[in-house]
């Protein structure tokens, strides 16, 4: 190294960021089991409360809950008051931190990196022999890290907004539709849709035989069991059809052959009907995605969504940041002649795709 090639102010800018990086990982672990000991939650019902009170309603040892919740203060995850010696969320904390329903939880998403920590030893072995690793091969952390986390958001948005995108899609719906939710994952979705609109029939497939006995337990759970049918079956051979709408919940650039998916999903759609194809929030270009948004989706596809495409086969593999112009390209190979963004999110593309 040349030292005299160095700038000192860029080379501490660049240090600060990354030192603020190592503390966001640090600070992840915190809010993970901040999560799963219901320290938040607690935090959010009781007020200003200190450290003694916090731990007896959780029943955790004080000692640690001081540390933890001074590990809150210092990352500006809660607020401190050091005339009575409280602690406090504010609403804007609270929404994010403790409010299981809110379509901006985030703890639940920490299980996310925590799978791809475990999983290292894969990544280093698959980027040395090109190899993939399949979605069940990975730790069971991401896959409910993953349904957990697009379930607030799904809850948030598919209903009351994306659906409403698409053409004529809720007067189908509403009046009785067959849908296909393809990589229906732990089927959070198709339950969101089936609770909105009763008089339509839906089908959940996903190769992944876990997640599809995760996703039958959530139809009962919600009462929605009679009108809603989880199979194992991939994207290029699931049965049915003709469907009137067809879906694409943040699966298909994981797919070995989106194409053939593609080709499948036109050939099983009704000639008036609708896909509705929802992927990672991404431009088209590189340098237009320069944030902390597409570093998360460029990382977690690194090491989850190529991975999976590759152990596919991979003829072609999207990534996570594909962008509108590769996606619509793909949806032209396969035969459909009308594709458009319906709608946008910081996380995601709201894509619509008729034949």
């Amino acid at each position: 190294m040349n030292a005299q090639a160095i700038d000192q102010q860029k080379l501490d800018a660049f240090l600060a960021r990354a030192v603020g990086d190592l503390s966001a990982g640090y600070g992840g672990v915190m809010i993970s089991i901040g999560h799963k000991l219901g320290l938040y939650q607690a935090m959010a019902e009781a007020g200003p409360v200190g450290a003694r009170d916090l731990a007896t309603r959780t029943h955790c040892a004080e000692r640690y809950v001081r540390e933890w919740l001074n590990a809150q203060v210092a990352g500006g995850y809660a607020n401190y008051q050091p005339d009575d010696d409280s602690y406090e969320l504010s609403p804007e904390q609270a929404v994010v931190l403790a409010d299981a329903e809110s379509p901006v939880f985030i703890p639940n998403a920490w299980q996310v990196p925590a799978s791809m920590w475990f999983d290292e030893d894969k990544a280093v072995a698959a980027f040395r022999s090109g190899e993939g690793v399949a979605w069940g091969d990975h730790d069971g952390r991401l896959y409910c890290g993953v349904a957990a986390f697009y379930r607030n958001a799904y809850r948030g948005s598919l209903v009351p907004d994306w659906l409403p995108a698409l053409e004529g899609v809720v007067d189908r719906l509403a009046a009785g539709s067959r849908v296909a939710d393809v990589g229906c994952g732990y089927g959070h979705s198709s339950v969101l849709m089936a609770e909105a609109f009763p008089a339509s029939e839906f089908r959940g497939f996903d190769v992944h035989q876990a997640s599809i006995i995760a996703a039958k337990g959530h139809a009962r759970q919600a009462g929605v069991d009679d009108r809603v049918v989880f199979e194992t079956a991939s994207a290029t051979d699931y049965p049915g059809g003709p469907y009137d709408l067809i879906c694409f919940f943040d699966c298909l650039h994981d797919m070995g052959d989106p194409l053939a998916a593609a080709r499948h999903a036109a050939e099983s759609l009704d000639p008036d009907g609708t896909v509705m194809l929802v992927e990672p929030f991404a431009n088209d270009r590189l340098e237009d995605n320069v944030s902390p948004v597409a570093r998360l989706y460029y990382a977690a596809s690194t090491t989850l969504c190529c991975a999976h495409s590759i152990s596919e086969g991979g003829r072609l593999v999207l990534g996570a940041q594909a962008g509108e112009t590769r996606l619509a390209e793909v949806f032209r190979q396969a035969g459909f002649t009308r594709f458009r963004r319906a709608a946008e999110t910081p996380f995601n593309l709201i894509l619509e795709a008729r034949r």
